[in-house]
């Protein structure tokens, strides 16, 4: 069983208010140890008091995000999207013997933090938000209001996360049901397919989501967040025209979202460039990132990791992003840099949260759809307005080609350690073989762009075949 105070460790005032009901829901749902190995009922899965009202059917949603900010799934996490995406990619300088399968891509069917990270827990907040679907489906209590934010919260968790598991195993199991007698025996859809699940969803939610923050904290997803990663969605399907649409939509609600100014505000809870963040839940401490990125002491002594030469020399000069997103521990020997977005280890929480979505990565989601579609001059603008606010000037490149080169050295120093953005570019945009196999060498094989399905999976349900290269 899993212990329900690790479930749901919160210190924020809404959460404290729902946090009884909460673990009361978390015991209903999900007090088997992994869902995927034991069976759940068949039936109604979802106790009726649990969505008698409001209340505690928010808790429902609310215990989701608590669990992925605690549980390794969430930015900054040692078993994190970041810090493997990062290890992947060309980020990071690792000095843990664990983590060296991810450093040279010769990953293991066995890899536990896959397995447990990577693919459970994701899986288990989708299975978290059919419940929760099938909940609302099936309950009187709950006002329309609420009902709709739930729901829409629900189908945008489940797209998220279907996002990231496509996007690192390619075809995967599509779980639209809680019912175990479907769930158990799936074998991998077409990624394809996936792409349009997770699309629906989104438009679902777009209509479901207020577009105010529930709370007054972007710690709830809004309709914004909803398109936000419709556009991603849209640019990484190449469907430059709805990218450019959805990235708009967010760009131009000025009234919401605007770029700061200053980049030591971007990473601070409820800046104005947030459109979805987590807010930490472990009482002493502000972001995972602050507390296992920060370097005090050599990461070769506590086998840690740094940031590569490679992502250290791709900053320019003048580049006000090394300022201030980059810092380094000076030993008697050497030198290390590491991430400095998030600037605070531990104490004084709530002044930093966990950012996912923000304000810069639409403007260059717009930019490269529209320099795919041979808007060169509004290519530039998009571009420009995230070299400018770093201090730079604007960009030279002034033709596709060299703008897709410009917009991909732009997302590394903008995006570094951030939910892998690195590495899942250079794998949409075929630049991984290139980029990596020298680095890499002679480990580097092309089907490494795609993690191997975890073997225990595989061993449980012989419908799941593995990706190749494994």
């Amino acid at each position: 069983m899993k212990n329900l105070l690790n479930i749901l460790i919160v210190d924020n005032i809404e959460f404290k208010r729902l946090l009884l009901i909460g673990c009361m829901l978390q015991f209903y749902l999900f007090s088997c140890k992994d869902f995927v190995e034991i069976e759940p009922p068949k039936t109604q899965i979802v106790s009726e008091e649990i969505f008698i009202n409001d209340a505690s059917a928010t808790s429902a949603i609310t215990g989701i995000y608590s669990r992925m900010i605690q549980n390794g799934f969430a930015s900054g996490d040692l078993f994190s999207y970041t810090l493997f995406g990062g290890l992947s990619a060309d980020e990071l300088v690792n000095y843990a013997a664990s983590r060296e399968e991810f450093s040279t891509n010769s990953l293991d069917v066995n890899n536990r933090g896959i397995r447990f990270n990577l693919w459970t827990q994701p899986y288990e907040y989708i299975y978290s938000a059919n419940a929760i679907i099938e909940g609302l489906e099936n309950s009187n209590g709950i006002s329309v209001e609420v009902r709709q934010q739930l729901e829409g919260e629900a189908k945008f968790i489940r797209s998220f996360c279907y996002f990231y598991l496509g996007n690192l195993f390619g075809d995967v199991p599509l779980h639209l049901t809680t019912d175990y007698r479907i769930t158990s025996t799936a074998s991998r859809t077409p990624i394809i397919q996936v792409y349009e699940q997770i699309i629906t969803d989104l438009k679902e939610a777009q209509n479901l989501l207020q577009e105010d923050y529930v709370t007054g904290e972007r710690v709830r997803p809004n309709k914004s967040s909803a398109t936000a990663l419709l556009a991603r969605v849209y640019l990484y399907t190449q469907d430059w025209i709805n990218a450019e649409i959805q990235a708009s939509t967010v760009i131009n609600n000025s009234g919401t979202y605007s770029l700061e100014v200053d980049l030591n505000n971007v990473f601070l809870a409820n800046s104005t460039e947030a459109i979805w963040q987590l807010e930490p839940v472990e009482p002493g401490f502000n972001t995972n990132e602050g507390r296992f990125f920060i370097l005090t002491t050599s990461p070769l002594e506590i086998q840690g990791i740094e940031l590569s030469a490679e992502l250290v020399d791709a900053f320019e000069i003048g580049d006000n992003r090394f300022t201030d997103w980059v810092n380094s521990y000076n030993d008697s020997t050497d030198t290390f840099f590491y991430p400095f977005k998030y600037k605070i280890e531990e104490g004084d929480p709530g002044i930093e949260y966990s950012m996912v979505f923000r304000l810069a990565e639409q403007y260059l989601i717009r930019a490269e759809a529209r320099v795919q579609q041979g808007d060169i001059v509004g290519a530039q603008a998009d571009l420009n307005a995230i070299r400018n606010r770093a201090g730079l000037p604007n960009t030279i490149a002034a033709d596709q080609a060299s703008l897709l080169l410009a917009l991909e050295q732009e997302r590394n120093v903008e995006l570094f350690m951030e939910w892998g953005h690195r590495w899942l570019d250079l794998k949409r945009t075929n630049r991984a073989d290139a980029v990596l196999e020298s680095l890499k060498s002679p480990d580097w094989q092309s089907t490494d762009i795609s993690y191997p399905i975890p073997q225990e999976e595989i061993n449980i349900n012989s419908n799941i075949t593995q990706n190749s290269g494994y």
